[in-house]
């Protein structure tokens, strides 16, 4: 029952993402920030932690889920740490994720020659 719940809000959320971007003018990248900032917002009201513990990865993993983590690490830090936790506690949270992307970016790109399009 876990998988299917992860495949159904994972898949869920990449429908949504998938309707804006053919249903609407916005570019890919505001998109992006519209899923991120959605899920911050939903972490800081208290809405997307039960959709974590409900589907797993299928909330955590795509782009809603690194807002998710970025409004819980500051949340948490500024439990602990006041003012300066909450502007540092989401890059801690995140800051694992961030470096595996740009590394494994950099490693693609040194295998693969990209082709312009024209």
């Amino acid at each position: 029952m876990d998988y299917l719940w992860t495949f159904l809000v994972g898949g869920g959320i990449c429908v949504i993402g998938q309707l804006l971007m053919d249903g609407t003018k916005l570019t890919a990248p505001r998109i992006l920030v519209l899923l991120v900032v959605t899920g911050a917002l939903l972490t800081g009201f208290g809405l997307y932690q039960p959709l974590v513990k409900l589907a797993g990865s299928g909330a955590t993993v795509p782009l809603p889920g690194f807002g998710y983590a970025l409004a819980k690490g500051a949340i948490d830090a500024a439990s602990k740490e006041g003012l300066m936790g909450a502007l540092t506690g989401g890059i801690k949270d995140t800051a694992a994720g961030i470096t595996a992307a740009i590394v494994f970016g950099y490693i693609v790109a040194l295998c693969f020659n990209p082709k312009s399009i024209r």
